[in-house]
């Protein structure tokens, strides 16, 4: 049963090592982030999962210590989702850029309340798959805590990764709303096609997370929401 959540964004960026120069313009999300990581541990889960969007080469279950890189963006960083059971080879498929940043997020916050396994979602995922996904995940564990890692839309300025689209401000601030609520029903209608037209990689991750809270009756808080770069970034903790 899903007993606590996290959601964050996922650039790159948001590690320090990564953004460089950039860095302190996301000092405060990164801040919100490690934040809502605190209320993961709170929960006190028997397994943390780690979600967030992927290509098809990164999608499916990635075990206990998997590792990610960042030397495609230009830095020698590694990072690792947790350790192998003792005993185990370290996995050899690498983490998605999300997981990664989830991986980055966890080290920084020292996390040791349980073990941490990772999804790669496909953004082309349906509504009803991503649904059925999470529920499939909140069974995994008595106590069960997820990491959700997504961006809203990259269509927020005319110097954005999608350059500007006037219907992306009113997608980021529904779906804001809706994760600092905890509204299940309002993540689970997101409309896919528009999510996808406005590069909004974080839809298919947060129809997870709505699959997995079915039932849980958790309550939100939004612990930030902005657009630098012109991409709609989120922070909520569910417990």
């Amino acid at each position: 049963m899903l007993v606590a959540a996290a959601v964050c964004p996922c650039p790159p960026l948001l590690v320090p090592e990564v953004a460089a120069g950039a860095g302190p313009e996301l000092d405060t999300a990164r801040n919100a982030a490690l934040g809502a990581l605190g209320v993961l541990a709170a929960a006190r889960p028997d397994l943390l999962i780690v979600a967030g969007p992927a290509e098809p080469d990164g999608t499916g279950p990635f075990p206990p210590g998997s590792a990610g890189s960042f030397a495609g963006f230009g830095v020698g960083l590694t990072v690792r989702l947790g350790e192998p059971p003792e005993g185990t080879p370290a996995p050899v498929r690498p983490l998605p850029a999300s997981l990664a940043v989830g991986a980055w997020l966890l080290d920084r916050a020292r996390w040791e309340s349980a073990p941490v396994e990772g999804l790669g979602v496909a953004q082309t995922l349906g509504a009803g798959e991503c649904l059925r996904a999470g529920a499939d995940l909140a069974a995994r564990a008595e106590r069960v805590a997820l990491l959700v890692m997504g961006d809203g839309s990259a269509c927020r300025t005319v110097k954005a990764p999608g350059y500007l689209d006037e219907r992306a401000a009113g997608f980021d601030a529904e779906a804001a709303r809706a994760l600092g609520d905890a509204d299940v029903a309002a993540l689970s209608a997101l409309d896919e096609s528009l999510a996808y037209e406005l590069k909004a990689a974080g839809r298919a991750p947060w129809q997870v997370l709505a699959g997995a809270a079915r039932g849980a009756g958790l309550g939100g808080q939004l612990l930030y929401e902005d657009a630098p770069y012109g991409v709609g970034y989120a922070v909520a903790a569910w417990s």
